[in-house]
């Protein structure tokens, strides 16, 4: 399978002002202006094969925005290299962006005032697409995120849903090869995240679209991404299977338990981490290795109604894993 992306040795830097505060620091600044640098990428590298759908997480600040700029062209890179479908980005060659898009949730594309049709029309003019292509593209799309009875109507009266959906049928009008999504679901309720998560599987499958997916709901990167990419401070912490992520990081159980009688918290302090208590319900986190064994002791040890072992969710595997490489 052919690598559509390639990164080596990415660096992202920024000059970043820095003033004492109040009127006596505005004028030192003018004689004396000060300056640090801020490292957004640091010597990140990794390929991406043609229809991979990769998952790109991290916290806020973590560089996975500025990456995806860099990959898309429009941020150019202090230094390393960056190649997409054998194009440069940041050189913008016109047969390159017809190739790619890039869906950023917090920021549109349509035409506030105006029917969302009459942005996907100017985009097909735009990207020089013919009417054949155009209609059936739309007519797929149309169909796949079920918006048939919307589009007509003004941007601005649309759902946030709606307006979503109808963001991404623009961005996929011309059929881009690569498909960059930077937080498609922030703030969609959990019916509409998963209608989008049902798409954007649907769509690779289909297409065959190599698609490099942000998000910070975990859900849509353990629904779709078989691949993840962790990222914090610039720097690739990881870049492996979700599972296997998972395995590595995954060394602790939670128990789950409904006392039928109230008990100190003390009395179970010495079996894990009391990561909740609120009678009659208790979790404990406890090694994976020793979770059988803590169990039996505790069913002898205890009145228990009722007990749930149940694995780390991704969420706090992520957490901890930002957590320990801070330390």
């Amino acid at each position: 399978m052919s690598s559509i992306i390639q990164v080596n040795n990415l660096f992202k830097t920024y000059k970043i002002y820095k003033k004492d505060p109040g009127f006596k620091g505005s004028l030192k600044a003018l004689v004396n202006r000060q300056y640090e640098e801020l490292h957004a990428i640091k010597n990140i590298s990794f390929t991406i094969n043609q229809g991979e759908l990769v998952g790109f997480i991290g916290p806020n600040g973590a560089g996975k925005t500025t990456t995806l700029k860099c990959l898309s062209g429009l941020l150019y890179p202090s230094s390393g290299k960056v190649s997409v479908l054998g194009y440069t980005p940041f050189e913008r060659k016109s047969a390159f962006l017809k190739q790619i898009s890039l869906v950023m949730g917090q920021k549109n594309q349509l035409w506030w005032d105006l029917p969302a049709v009459d942005t996907f029309l100017l985009n097909k003019e735009i990207y020089e697409i013919s009417d054949e292509h155009y209609k059936k593209t739309l007519n797929d799309l149309v169909d796949l995120l079920d918006v048939k009875d919307v589009i007509n109507n003004q941007v601005r009266k649309l759902s946030l849903g709606q307006r979503m959906k109808c963001e991404l049928i623009a961005a996929l009008l011309h059929s881009p090869k690569v498909l960059f999504l930077d937080e498609p679901t922030i703030g969609l309720d959990v019916v509409m995240q998963k209608k989008l998560r049902d798409f954007i599987k649907e769509y690779n499958n289909k297409y065959g679209s190599t698609i490099i997916l942000t998000s910070h709901y975990m859900e849509d990167v353990r629904q779709l991404c078989k691949r993840v990419l962790v990222i914090d401070r610039g720097e690739l912490l990881f870049d492996g299977k979700l599972q296997d992520l998972i395995k590595e990081y995954n060394r602790y159980k939670l128990i789950t338990i409904i006392f039928e009688k109230e008990i100190k918290k003390k009395d179970i302090s010495k079996f894990g981490e009391i990561k909740e208590f609120e009678l009659p319900k208790a979790v404990l986190s406890v090694k994976r290795e020793e979770s059988s064994v803590i169990t039996s002791k505790l069913l002898a040890d205890f009145p228990i109604a009722d007990l749930n072992i149940e694995d780390v969710g991704i969420e706090d595997i992520v957490r901890d894993i930002f957590l320990k490489k801070r330390k």
